[in-house]
């Protein structure tokens, strides 16, 4: 088998072989900046039978490349091949994470529109929708106008200031798995329900901006209780288990 050319295709590195054939493919997400500061999210997969070959190592390396002054983040399974990996490559392990899972036809509408319109005095839910491009900071987010694109923030705005937040991204392709991060309460607002509110406010956003995702994947720290409450409060169901290994590059 020649050796596959890299190249890049909406949004993602393939390594492709004689007869157009994908041996192998990598792409980043940005992350929201107050989730995890100057990182995207790693995603990588060679085929089977093309392992073994470096194609990864090249697929990481072109990455990098264009991705100078970014962190990487990598969720791979205990064990796994993608563990070996980064520890090969050098990603440092930091934390293990659980992955929940929320299916839009598992949600009670009429529960979610009282959660949604339950009041909040001296706070107003708020909606963003844009791309996210580099890694932006949400409270930067907020304050600009919105327009097409994959991601939806949804705020709690306190007389102008940034109180809470929650952001949701789907993919490239119009795939029908939303990613979730959040939602996160600020200093000085906490104790007020806000982290359901905009929760809540985000699951019932994304479906009418995107009626294509059907479902939203949240992958949370397995020592934050709290946040795994908050999931299973709406539903997210466990779908698994993987260690976070991060990558930091140079400037």
């Amino acid at each position: 088998m020649s050796e596959p050319m890299i190249k890049m295709v909406a949004e993602r590195w393939q390594a492709v072989a004689a007869g157009g054939t994908v041996a192998g493919v990598a792409g980043v997400r940005p992350v929201p900046a107050l989730m995890s500061p100057g990182a995207a999210e790693l995603s990588l997969h060679v085929e089977p039978e093309w392992r073994r070959r470096g194609i990864g190592s090249r697929l990481l390396t072109a990455v990098r490349e264009q991705s100078t002054g970014l962190g990487l983040l990598a969720g791979v399974a205990e064990g796994s091949p993608g563990e070996a990996f980064c520890r090969r490559h050098g990603f440092r392990h930091t934390r293990s994470q659980r992955h929940d899972l929320l299916t839009y036809c598992d949600v009670h509408q009429a529960w979610l529109g009282e959660l949604v319109d339950a009041e909040h005095p001296g706070y107003r839910l708020t909606h963003w929708t844009g791309d996210l491009n580099g890694t932006p900071r949400v409270d930067e987010l907020w304050r600009t106008p919105s327009r097409p694109g994959r991601a939806l923030l949804t705020a709690a705005d306190a007389d102008g200031d940034l109180a809470a937040y929650a952001v949701a991204v789907v993919g490239a392709l119009a795939e029908p798995r939303a990613r979730q991060y959040g939602p996160a309460v600020l200093p000085g607002h906490r104790g007020r329900r806000l982290g359901l509110w905009v929760n809540a406010g985000l699951i019932q956003r994304l479906r009418e901006v995107h009626p294509h995702v059907t479902e939203i994947e949240a992958a949370t720290a397995e020592d934050d209780h709290q946040l795994l409450a908050a999931r299973e409060h709406f539903g997210f169901r466990p779908v698994g288990r993987t260690h976070l290994y991060e990558l930091w590059n140079e400037s």
